[in-house]
């Protein structure tokens, strides 16, 4: 567990990266990175990095965790949908602001272990699928949220296609190896209104299921 002192430091550097949502700290500082950080790395699950996890994945720095969440303004009445589960903590500070999160992974390893620390933290309204997240989930939707957690050269059109009117999709895009733009997209009655918030890095979004187990 963290120290106090760890905690404060940690939200410290959320708000000086932009993080200012109240419910947002909140739910980060209650749920603690350090449960979804492996082995060598669990040290440093309190710093604003990136760091490895399995299946050649990362778990993104705390800050951009908190602003996509803060961008994609939900509340508690919203069903949300995350594409890319990685460790799973993303999705575990969703579910301490929206009524109802599924979470899809092309790794079925990183679903199986997500899953569990939901268990083990008594998360019991997230749903986590493993599968192809760049077509989203046609069965559960609309989606009121959308959070992307890979890299697209566009907006998914599946997952625009998935989104409320009125709803809000948070998504990273550009090519994986130069600087991404994190896009705030949210669908009219007409169409969608697109807005850049800032430079990011991710991993790309890759079709289909991976080939682990």
């Amino acid at each position: 567990m963290p120290s106090a002192e760890q905690i404060m430091q940690f939200v410290f550097a959320l708000r000086s990266k932009g993080v200012r949502d109240a419910e947002v700290l909140k739910a980060m500082e209650k749920i603690d990175r350090g449960l979804f950080v492996d082995g060598v790395f669990a040290s440093r699950a309190y710093e604003d990095v990136p760091l490895p996890i399995a299946c050649g994945q990362t778990i993104s720095q705390p800050s951009i965790v908190g602003l996509m969440t803060q961008a994609a303004q939900i509340s508690p009445r919203d069903h949300v949908l995350e594409v890319g589960t990685g460790s799973g903590y993303q999705a575990a500070i969703l579910s301490q602001l929206a009524r109802r999160v599924w979470t899809v992974d092309r790794h079925r390893k990183l679903a199986r272990r997500a899953e569990d620390r939901f268990a083990e933290l008594g998360l019991t309204n997230i749903t986590v699928m493993p599968g192809d997240g760049s077509f989203g989930l046609p069965d559960q939707a609309p989606f009121d949220r959308i959070l992307v957690t890979a890299a697209a050269e566009d907006p998914p059109g599946p997952l625009l296609a998935q989104l409320r009117i009125g709803g809000i999709m948070v998504v990273p895009v550009g090519q994986s190896d130069a600087v991404q733009s994190l896009i705030k997209v949210t669908r009219t009655e007409t169409g969608y209104d697109y807005e850049e918030l800032r430079s990011v890095r991710f991993v790309p979004l890759v079709e289909g299921l991976a080939t682990d187990r």
